[in-house]
Order: structure tokens, then sequence, then C-alpha cells
């Protein structure tokens, strides 16, 4: 079988880093596109090729998947993680703060994905997994535009699923809860929103980026061709499911 390539959005560190250093670890080449450099992902692969770029930046984008196959020569897998996750009121929430939102959680992805599928359907096989949110069944009342726009990329999912399946390509989404991440910790951290969370799971612990790693790989597992259009749930049991 070919080495495998990988491309992670939101690489830089927390949840992104991980699925970048575990791919790696399966032998995938790997590319991590981030806002920011990504000098502790690079550190952890051997050959990783780090791009900066915003993935809300059209051109941005493709212009880091041509690095890539210029790098690689393919590309198998995709995995939409990059988000934003803002908590704040609804009445308080502006018109420009949801369109942000929603640019960042819904519209990358399909930015993403559309660049990158002439190489996913050239190498003849194709993975692509989208980060989502166990948020879209608590739906918490100080998240509304991240619960709609979680929603949106699960529908985006499921419709991709379908679109995709005959060029050998998979779409899947996994759901985490709240992940104990450094953007998780300056955003909704000081305000308890770890504990909160964790008094709703049967598992009453903080979910870690660890936690995802097996779900990831077996969803972008050789064998895994059979699953498409889902959303795995990775929640800790949460009480509201």
């Amino acid at each position: 079988m070919e080495t495998r390539t990988a491309l992670v959005t939101g690489a830089a560190q927390g949840l992104g880093q991980e699925f970048a250093v575990a791919l790696a670890g399966r032998g995938y080449r790997v590319a991590g596109l981030d806002l920011v450099p990504q000098p502790q992902t690079a550190d952890r692969i051997l050959d990783y090729v780090e791009l900066v770029a915003d993935v809300t930046d059209e051109d941005g984008v493709r212009a880091g998947l041509e690095r890539v196959i210029d790098r690689f020569g393919t590309l198998h897998v995709v995995v939409n993680n990059a988000g934003v996750y803002p908590a704040a009121p609804f009445e308080e929430v502006t018109a420009e703060e949801w369109r942000h939102v929603m640019r960042v959680n819904l519209e990358a992805p399909f930015l993403v994905v559309r660049a990158a599928l002439p190489y996913l359907k050239a190498a003849g096989w194709g993975r692509i997994v989208n980060v989502a949110s166990a948020a879209v069944f608590t739906a918490p009342p100080v998240m509304v535009p991240y619960v709609a726009s979680k929603m949106g990329l699960i529908g985006f999912t499921r419709a991709l699923a379908s679109a995709l399946a005959p060029d050998g390509i998979t779409v899947n989404a996994i759901a985490p809860t709240m992940v104990r991440t450094a953007t998780a910790e300056r955003t909704v951290g000081a305000a308890g929103g770890f504990e909160h969370v964790r008094d709703q799971q049967a598992v009453r612990r903080t979910q870690e980026p660890a936690d995802l790693v097996s779900t990831l790989l077996y969803v972008v597992d050789e064998g895994s061709g059979f699953l498409t259009g889902q959303t795995l749930n990775v929640s800790g049991g949460s009480a509201y499911l």
C-alpha cells in the first residue's frame, strides 16, 4: 500500500496537533494548516508540511494544498478540525460575530474539501473527517452560533457522504464534548465550563485530546470503507443524550 498523506486544519495546538501526531504515528505523511505557525507540531513529526493560512481564505487554502501535492504528490485524508467557539448570551451576538463563526466552522470545511477533492479523487481513495460537537445535542444557551454552525457541519457531512460515495471517499464527523485545550481554557475554563460539562457526563472527567485519537484512527482506517455519513458522538455519556 502506498504511503498515505493527510491534511489537518487547526494543527498548531490542542486536538489538531494530537490528530496530526497520531496520523504520523500510523505512517501518514502529514500537512498542517493553521492561522499561525506550528513549531510544536512540526517538532513532533518527522515529515511535516507547515501551512500558515486562514481556512476561510479560498486562495490561501488552494495554494496550501498545491504545496502539499508538490511535496508529497498525493492526498488521501482531510481532517477539518479548525474552529471557533465564542460564548455569549444570544442577545449580545452581533451579525458580524455570527458570520465569523459560520465562516470558520462551516464555510471553511466546504472550501477545504472543494480544494482537496481533485486530489482525493485522483488518489482513488479518501477519508474526510469533520470535527463537529456534542453541543449540538446539549444545546448550551450561550453558544447559539456555535451550535448552529456545528449542526450545519453535520448536515454537510451527511450530504457530502452521499455525493462522494461513488468516488470511494467516505465522509464522517466526530462530535466531542468540551476538550481541554489552551483555547478552551482561555474561553470557557475560567467561567467553570469544564466543571459544568463534566457534571453532565457519565464519565466524570474532562475530555483530553488523546481521548479522540482512537476514534479518528478508526474512521480513517482502510477497513472503515462502509462507514460514511455518520456522526460519532464521543462525549463521555452526556446526561443530555
